[in-house]
């Protein structure tokens, strides 16, 4: 374990950087080990988080150097700094900058046009911050997920150095002020990590001195690639800090916890992908649940369930683009018609909007930490989850999308089909593979569609409709989702497992946070998932979800819990768990999908699920915290004078 944990940083041990289209992971030493150019869901040329050999990386580091990672504040710019034995000190400044930030330039070079047609890049910058340093250079990318090698040649771009490689299907091209030394690239067969093309350079620097990189993918007509690197770098690095600082500038928080809402609005930002408006889960593939586990998956992809929370913790930030776009993005996939099993959405999306997500292994990876198979697409894209429709329209019935007569068209659609088919059982909001039940949850997110349905179009001639069924699925809820013995709701119908989904009750407003049901039924949450503050999806010991393996604590869970505490009374007990769990973010701030027993984030990274319950966990706390003081400011206003 020792060599596996040496060959592969841990998960949280990596900053994000994106450009709103697609996103790197730079792990703690300085090495780029996650990279789809173009978009999301691409295949990588940098995937060494999923094969250290196999993978392909773009390394820069100080030999015999200590690392340290973070973000320059309030931005996506993440720099990674190295301290020599002898008092040496340089840094490494990685970003991407989204299109949008481009916006302003008065002109844009003739190279920099190739962005329009789907080019990516990818800047990185060494400079010397104390004493002279070297920095080792190695950009190794492997085409197709690691199967191809592809080729190498070295050219001159606007008199500088460059190294061009060239896969099946894609071209990288690395521009320096440094001069590159090419190798390797004569077998494109990528079964041999030892023969990848490869780009080297060693970079001595002076206390000031910096040397520059960009990475350009899938560039049209690279011959005609002439920037000044240098200038192009700089002009760069101030238009995606002025982008970040703009965007930041609209978030209307001004609570206790800034910096962890900041970090995670910033990081929910990056998920999402702007030409389209569709927001992924996360940006990776196959990041174990479980180290050395099977249950490695592709989060790649665009849920109506997490789109639509993520949108919803983003405009309760005050950004209100986000939402709309998505709210039009799940709107244009309604317009489209029924699936083709018949119902109103597909559970998931590609960000451009189709649907083709057929599951596979890619037997040639071993995995991170050797957790094989590394899986791409996701059939659980082939399931009923009939919650989603609840979810999408709690979280985006304010937009001024779904208010307009368009929205309000697709709503009404929405609805109509629901009500045919509500009652069905479905795989529920953790996507199970043990078959349908009649899910609790499920049938609550059934009723807040069309108690949100009602609020977007009240006057529909089908309101009357949509106002039975709220009241047909809430009674229902409340006897067949009760379990009289344990004095709880439960995770489907005539089983007595518990459920963290149930945690949204009092959050959705199906229960308010006093009433004694919902009061007996956060205690046999706490008995039956929660450990050490922490708490679980279900128990497999209760509920074969037709999965191998086991889990960790489920970090969306947890931040429920803590708003469910906050909401019901516990605000410092709240408080202290939450504060405890930021404490486990990784150096960057940023968060995995589960938090294992030893405190070490683990699954797809960052995760949006998490990060946007860390924004509701802020919210529901700070909410509760100031009715506490205005309390005891009142009680203490009634307390006469001395005297």
């Amino acid at each position: 374990m020792t060599n596996l944990r040496a060959a592969y940083p841990a998960v949280d041990d990596h900053g994000l950087i994106g450009d709103l289209r697609t996103c790197a992971l730079v792990a703690g030493d300085g090495t780029v080990d996650w990279f789809c150019p173009g978009r999301f869901d691409e295949p990588s040329v940098f995937g060494a988080v999923l094969d250290s050999e196999r993978g392909g990386a773009f390394r820069i580091w100080v030999e015999g150097a200590t690392s340290s990672q973070s973000y320059v504040p309030r931005s996506a710019v993440l720099v990674t700094r190295f301290e020599t034995p002898d008092g040496a000190v340089g840094e490494v400044v990685d970003f991407m900058v989204p299109q949008e930030a481009r916006s302003s330039r008065a002109a844009v070079p003739a190279w920099d046009r190739g962005r329009e047609t789907g080019a990516t890049l990818l800047y990185r910058i060494v400079r010397a911050v104390r004493g002279d340093v070297q920095f080792s250079v190695d950009c190794r990318p492997r085409f197709d997920y690691g199967l191809v090698s592809g080729t190498v040649e070295s050219v001159r771009r606007g008199g500088s150095a460059a190294a061009v490689f060239s896969g099946p299907d894609r071209t990288l091209s690395l521009l320096s002020t440094a001069p590159l030394t090419v190798s390797g690239g004569t077998d494109d067969s990528g079964l041999d990590p030892g023969r990848a093309g490869a780009a080297s350079a060693e970079v001595l620097l002076g206390p000031g001195e910096a040397a520059a990189f960009i990475l350009v993918a899938d560039l049209d007509e690279p011959d005609d690639w002439q920037p000044d690197v240098a200038a192009e770098v700089e002009r760069s690095l101030e238009e995606v800090l002025i982008f970040w600082h703009g965007w930041l500038a609209e978030c209307t928080y001004r609570g206790r916890w800034t910096d962890a809402v900041h970090r995670s609005a910033m990081t929910l930002k990056l998920l999402t992908h702007a030409p389209t408006g569709a927001i992924v889960a996360a940006p990776t593939t196959a990041l174990p649940e479980q180290v050395g586990g099977r249950r490695n998956w592709d989060y790649r992809y665009t849920w109506i369930r997490d789109g639509s929370f993520i949108s919803r913790a983003l405009l309760d930030l005050g950004f209100h683009d986000e939402a709309e776009a998505f709210a039009r993005w799940v709107t244009d996939r309604l317009a489209e018609g029924p699936t083709a099993l018949g119902e109103a959405l597909h559970v998931m999306y590609r960000v451009d909007g189709t649907s083709e997500l057929v599951e596979m292994e890619l037997p040639h990876l071993e995995g991170h930490r050797q957790s094989a198979p590394v899986r791409i697409g996701n059939r659980a894209s082939e399931q009923l989850q009939i919650d989603v429709y609840g979810e999408f329209l709690y979280s985006l019935s304010a937009t001024d999308h779904l208010q307009s007569p368009e929205g309000q068209a697709a709503v009404s659609r929405l609805l109509d089909w629901l009500v045919e088919n509500w009652a069905r059982p479905d795989e529920g909001i953790w996507e199970t593979r043990g078959g349908r039940r009649d899910f609790t949850y499920s049938r609550m997110m059934c009723w807040i569609a069309f108690e949100y349905g009602l609020r977007i179009a009240p006057t529909h001639e089908n309101a009357g409709m949509w106002a039975v069924m709220a009241h047909s699925i809430a009674a229902e809820i409340n006897t067949r989702g009760w379990d009289e013995s344990q004095q709880s709701y439960v995770h489907s119908y005539g089983d007595s497992a518990m459920d963290a989904a149930i945690l949204f009750m009092p959050f959705v407003g199906f229960l308010s946070p006093t009433d004694p049901r919902w009061a007996s039924t956060l205690a046999a949450i706490e008995q039956g998932l929660v450990h050490d503050g922490l708490c679980h999806r279900y128990r497999l010991s209760e509920y074969n979800d037709g999965l191998a393996g086991d889990e960790s604590s489920f970090d969306l869970c947890t931040m429920m819990y803590y708003v469910a505490l906050a909401q019901s009374g516990a605000v410092e007990r709240a408080q202290e768990l939450f504060e405890r769990f930021l404490g486990h973010a990784g150096p960057t701030g940023l968060f995995s999908e589960r938090l294992t027993p030893e405190g070490e984030q683990i699954g797809n990274y960052p995760q949006g699920f998490t990060h946007l319950g860390v924004i509701w966990a802020a919210l529901a706390l700070d909410a509760a915290l100031d009715a506490e003081l205005e309390t005891a400011r009142g009680t203490a206003r009634l307390v006469p004078a001395n005297g």
